[in-house]
């Protein structure tokens, strides 16, 4: 039985699901930042500005849509720049009715223009001010609120924000990792993590990977630092409309990359198979000592590979290496979910 994980005959929509504006620190109005992402080919964007989450409904068109979200910041010190590391979380709201934050505190927490949109911000008067502290058992609360109050959560550039995995190992809660933040690429941190995501998939988190820009836009076009643009999510879904389009990412109907596309992946007889734009090697990888590797041969690029689940796998994933060297990477899939013993 053929069952189709990336399906061709959906619609694809690139995304860009971390986003700074004027809102917070960003560089870019939202209005500025929906010109330049509709230009570099984008249909969605998640406004997650600092601790404050506006919607952003004018923007929204027949070729574009805003979604709403915000990112919190947990540090290990008493501000941003007084921390050694820190854990940030960007949270996706799935209804587009449903502008209610959590973990809001009414003094602390906000930095940048932030403060400016406070009277904006919608939260449940009737709880306490929430306090932030820099351990397992607090940052997993928020991610719990998140997701119980409709939230896609992710978990941002663990490099950037200096997490070994004696602190990521520790969260749970998420629904997927950022696999590639490109923004901190270019400020110079190794933020591609695929390492990061195999140790929280054979540690058992049943989470998937996201590709975002985290773009601030603070340089110009064309430049190195130009931070936009990077690392994007592919999203597979039936129509531009907000809850197709969130649907879709609770039902992991995407893949993460920066640049190389995968056109379809399905599930057939035991295998995944995939089909994508011109690749110089498609790789798989899994919870063990245990690869798959189809090199280009003759200068002849690779657009299709096939990759058997076998016994001991409890998950696979694939790869797709372009000739600039830039990944595209699929979510990770579970055996049982296909093969019940």
């Amino acid at each position: 039985m053929r069952i189709n994980l990336l399906d061709e005959n959906m619609n694809r929509y690139k995304a860009n699901l971390h986003c700074h504006t004027t809102v917070s620190d960003g560089n870019f109005s939202p209005e500025e930042v929906k010109d330049l992402y509709k230009r570099l080919g984008y249909s969605v964007v998640a406004y997650t500005d600092h601790d404050v989450m506006i919607a952003h409904d004018e923007l929204n068109d027949e070729g574009f849509l805003a979604l709403h979200g915000y990112e919190m910041e947990i540090n290990d010190g008493p501000s941003p720049d007084n921390a050694f590391k820190n854990c940030h979380i960007c949270l996706i709201q799935r209804d587009p009715e449903n502008l209610r934050q959590v973990c809001w505190h009414r003094e602390k927490y906000l930095f940048g223009n932030a403060p400016d949109y406070k009277h904006l911000v919608q939260f449940d008067e009737t709880l306490s001010d929430y306090e932030r502290a820099h351990t397992g058992e607090i940052i997993n609360d928020m991610m719990k609120k998140g997701r119980d109050n409709g939230f896609f959560v992710t978990y941002n550039h663990p490099t950037w924000s200096l997490e070994t995995r004696d602190d990521y190992m520790n969260y749970h809660g998420m629904h997927a990792m950022e696999i590639c933040n490109y923004g901190c690429m270019t400020e110079g941190y190794e933020d591609y993590n695929p390492h990061v995501y195999d140790e929280m998939l054979r540690g058992g988190e049943r989470i998937f990977c996201i590709g975002a820009d985290d773009n601030h836009n603070f340089h110009p076009e064309n430049t190195p630092g130009f931070d936009s643009g990077g690392a994007f999510t592919v999203i597979f879904a039936p129509e531009l409309k907000y809850r197709a389009i969130t649907d879709a990412l609770f039902a992991g109907s995407f893949y993460a990359s920066q640049g190389p596309e995968i056109y379809s992946l399905y599930y057939e007889d035991g295998r995944l198979n995939l089909k994508c734009s011109p690749a110089v090697r498609i790789f798989s990888s899994t919870n063990r000592r245990r690869t798959w590797s189809y090199f280009m041969e003759d200068g002849k690029p690779l657009t299709e590979a096939s990759f058997r689940f076998h016994d001991l796998d409890k998950y696979v994933r694939i790869t797709v290496v372009d000739e600039l060297g830039r990944r595209a990477n699929t979510i990770a899939y579970w055996r049982d979910d296909f093969i019940k013993e």
